[in-house]
């Protein structure tokens, strides 16, 4: 049950006119790709379906190069070279980590990036007209996992110790204390599992449990996400309710999720600033965004399923309630 929207600190701008370039006759467009996970998840299809129905249609008048770095972090910057070897006309990169690399390996091919904060982190250098060739998407993620940590307190009545599953290479040691602290202020033991990569979460989760964590916020993180189906599949093994950063990871049997819906950067967001780029428009030209919505969802089969009694006050507040 959808109930509400959150606005954020900007919008998208829809000024331009979308459509004033069009796609060259006979000419045929490449685009790279570099993310975290495979093609044929809902992000990246939701990406190429929007695309399509803008003109742009692999196998006709568009060519994609996917590379995928979930499995591979210490290859990011030889596949962003990959990309520029291979002339791509818009490189998309999602996470810090891949703009980085992009930016990088290229200061001409334009670069769509999705980073927690593209200004914070150096990639842009203001929202509404950024320099170089880099523009994309702030997800305003590790600003969002304090909220998560305050809404899983709330959901776990009687929470004395909690747990923050985090990614060394994402969240900083700032961020990870201001959580603790936040925690301490409401009489809770938060104790912080840092991984680094996918082989190392199940370890991790155990070891949440171990120091007597009843409940874990998973923080926003590429790989993180990437390897979700590990993080869903360990916190049900131990009845361990989690949080997490994309509210469709409720809807797949995670117990909570807070954010923005990944599949709708992907396709309302993303789909439309590679198709301005792709027809011609200057990077310098189109805005960082935003996103404007943020839902929380409650999923209140896996509640049952720990032996969770989830607040009637959370409930009445959250965007779609599973039963």
């Amino acid at each position: 049950m959808r109930r509400r929207e959150f606005i954020a600190l900007m919008g998208a701008s829809l000024t331009w006119p979308f459509a004033a370039i069009a796609q060259q006759a006979g000419r045929t467009y490449r685009f790279g790709l570099l993310l975290p996970w495979a093609r044929d998840t809902p992000p990246a299809l939701g990406l190429f379906d929007e695309l399509r129905r803008s003109g742009f249609i692999e196998g006709q008048n568009l060519t994609i190069r996917y590379l995928d770095y979930g499995l591979h972090r210490d290859l990011i910057s030889r596949y962003a070279a990959e990309m520029v070897k291979a002339q791509v006309d818009v490189i998309h990169a999602g996470g810090g980590p891949a703009v980085r690399a992009a930016q990088q390996a290229t200061k001409t091919i334009p670069i769509i990036g999705v980073a927690d904060d593209m200004v914070a982190e150096g990639f842009v250098a203001s929202l509404a007209r950024p320099d170089g060739n880099t523009t994309g998407l702030s997800i305003l993620a590790t600003e969002l996992d304090g909220k998560r940590q305050e809404l899983l307190i709330e959901a776990v009545p009687g929470l004395r110790r909690m747990a923050a599953l985090a990614d060394s290479n994402n969240t900083t040691r700032v961020k990870l204390d201001a959580l603790r602290e936040a925690a301490r202020a409401r009489n809770i033991e938060l104790s912080i599992q840092v991984v680094a990569k996918g082989d190392e979460i199940a370890a991790a989760i155990d070891m949440a449990q171990a120091s007597g964590a009843s409940a874990l916020n998973v923080l926003a993180s590429p790989m993180l996400h990437a390897n979700y189906q590990i993080v869903m599949e360990r916190v049900a093994a131990l009845r361990l309710p989690a949080i997490y950063q994309w509210p469709e990871l409720a809807e797949e049997g995670g117990f909570a999720a807070y954010g923005p819906r990944i599949v709708e950067i992907f396709r309302d967001i993303v789909a439309r600033q590679v198709a301005q780029v792709l027809r011609g428009t200057k990077v310098a030209d189109v805005p960082v965004e935003q996103p404007t919505k943020f839902e929380l969802v409650i999923n209140l089969k896996t509640a049952k399923a720990l032996g969770l009694e989830v607040p009637p006050t959370l409930l009445a507040r959250a965007d779609e309630v599973i039963e």
